[in-house]
């Protein structure tokens, strides 16, 4: 079996919505984000293709190492609140798991992280009691790894992309000493993942059940459609601005959204802020901005240019989009978790 070259670094982010792909000047500390790509998701081809450019290649020949990061629809990214009297008792974290989040935990692979810092908790000490409790299938992670493998991509680490963008946002807020709370969206075609951030971590997590999909009965609706698998075919086209009827996608998803936030203010006495909305595709960008005037907040204008640099990262001319672009954030959060720059 032969290797290429670990003199570069090389990211990998596949989502719903797209596949993004970079290449660093190292794999491993102060790096510079060279060059990017972004492929349709799915499209092996186009992943494969990218990857030969990135390598200066025109035949494929040896894997190339990557950290990888994933977004399945069954992730598991929530907060929980540990009983310390029961954390070393052994079915203690399985009960839990089946309990608050209705999963079978023989059949996921599971980590628990500081809810504040995100290091691993340990449970030697358990002295902390609120956690993120992460997770996913355990077959999914094998198929994933196929793939990857199938495609000369060897993934010296596979991880959760959430996981890594929601730390990448509490330490960007940190760093620029936001006292806001941050609303966080992940649009699936099911399932909207919500989080709320602040600059001391994760402060609550809660999947909806309300994707795009949700919204293709409003369309048939809205235009007078025949059936629902011509709105389908207009809402996922290019061909139709949907920014005027946006407040009517929504409506069922926000209704979700406001008694969430409605929850946290009275627990916590914050107010949400701010909105972001991650892994949007690119023609449905009108959503970022219907969501935050629905709710009466503004959308996160983040200057990562500093934050970057001071976590030894700097993005060339080349790969500017990924600065500038906030669904590259998952992709940066994987880049800026494996520098290991002390901060």
């Amino acid at each position: 079996m032969f290797f290429s070259a670990k003199s570069k670094g090389f990211f990998i982010d596949q989502s719903e919505h797209a596949t993004l792909v970079a290449r660093t000047s190292a794999p491993t500390g102060a790096m510079v984000v060279e060059e990017v790509r972004e492929c349709p998701p799915g499209d092996t081809a186009a992943l494969s293709a990218a990857l030969l450019e990135l390598q200066h290649k025109k035949t494929p020949g040896g894997y190339v190492h990557a950290t990888c990061g994933v977004s399945p629809a069954k992730r598991l990214v929530r907060r929980a609140t540990l009983d310390l009297k029961r954390v070393k008792e052994a079915e203690y974290m399985n009960e839990l798991v089946s309990s608050q989040f209705r999963v079978e935990p023989n059949q996921f692979a599971l980590a628990m992280l500081n809810a504040g810092d995100g290091f691993d908790y340990d449970f030697s000490k358990a002295a902390q009691k609120e956690v993120v409790v992460c997770g996913l299938p355990s077959d999914e992670i094998i198929a994933m790894q196929d793939a990857l493998l199938a495609l000369d991509i060897y993934p010296d680490r596979l991880e959760l992309t959430t996981v890594a963008m929601l730390g990448l946002l509490a330490d960007y807020l940190a760093f620029t000493k936001s006292k806001t709370p941050l609303l966080v969206l992940e649009l699936g075609t099911e399932t909207t993942h919500s989080f709320i951030v602040t600059a001391g971590g994760l402060d609550a997590a809660r999947p909806i059940p309300q994707g795009f999909e949700s919204m293709i009965p409003v369309v048939q609706k809205e235009l007078g459609l025949k059936d629902e698998e011509s709105a389908k075919k207009l809402f996922y086209s290019n061909t139709f601005d949907f920014t005027g009827m946006g407040s009517a996608l929504i409506k069922k998803l926000v209704k979700e959204l406001q008694s969430s936030i409605g929850f946290y203010e009275v627990q916590t006495g914050q107010s949400i802020g701010q909105v972001l909305c991650t892994q949007v595709p690119p023609k449905m960008t009108w959503i970022d901005g219907a969501i935050a005037g629905m709710l009466g907040v503004a959308g996160l204008e983040a200057d990562l240019q500093p934050w970057l640099q001071a976590r030894g990262v700097t993005i060339s001319e080349e790969a500017a989009v990924a600065g500038r672009d906030l669904r590259w954030l998952g992709l940066l959060g994987l880049i800026v978790q494996n520098n290991n720059v002390p901060v």
